[in-house]
């Protein structure tokens, strides 16, 4: 699996190295070993651009995707893109009582099932299925241990 990331943010001390592992391993944790996907940290500003442009919201949000469903000839699926607003997640971290990173880790859990499909805007049912597979998640992110999905 590749991941790529673009870091836009220069003032917040973020590890890329860290945030592209735990990519990674939300990936594996997902059985999806053979995918590309390309993460952008973004600030309030930027994000806000693409969910006008996007989404026709004119604020900024804290996380878009936005799939691609390509495949290449080597069979590497490309998933698409995760685009986190920093600003965002740092604001919802301290009212959530978590760490930048924890709320990074959050979203790009919540980006990443949106490229696989899953979407919580479509019905009360969806919702709840991706809320339990972000607990999953999260979880065994926590302990190292299996997904069972």
């Amino acid at each position: 699996m590749s991941v790529e990331i673009v870091n836009k943010i220069r003032r917040k001390k973020i590890s890329v190295r860290r945030t592209k592992r735990t990519a990674q391993r939300i990936l594996g944790l997902l059985n999806q070993d053979r995918v590309e996907l390309s993460l952008a940290l973004v600030d309030n500003q930027e994000i806000k651009k693409l969910n006008a442009r996007y989404r026709k919201k004119d604020q900024p949000t804290d996380v878009l995707s936005f799939p691609s469903g390509e495949q290449l000839p080597t069979g590497i699926q490309i998933l698409g893109d995760v685009v986190i607003s920093v600003e965002q997640a740092e604001k919802q971290a301290g009212e959530r009582r978590k760490t930048l990173e924890q709320e990074i880790e959050s979203l790009l859990i919540h980006g990443i099932l949106h490229l696989l499909g899953y979407d919580h805007e479509r019905s009360r049912k969806e919702a709840k299925i991706m809320q339990g597979l972000e607990r999953k998640i999260s979880r065994a992110l926590c302990v190292s241990g299996p997904l069972r999905v």
